[in-house]
């Protein structure tokens, strides 16, 4: 199956996971660098990529 270019942008773009409590959120790639964004659930500050499967 192809990959489309818009989905995968969609679906991995700009979306980060706490490394505490591992909710998803979306958030811009330079804020997160910056440790200007928290988790809404637990309000920490360290957060991941989400990582492709496949």
């Amino acid at each position: 199956m192809a990959k489309i270019a818009e989905a995968e942008a969609r679906t991995f773009r700009n979306i980060f996971v706490c490394r505490k409590c591992k909710h998803k959120m979306r958030a811009s790639s330079l804020k997160v660098a910056q440790g200007k964004v928290t988790c809404r659930n637990c309000k920490a500050t360290v957060l991941r990529p989400l990582r492709k499967r496949g």
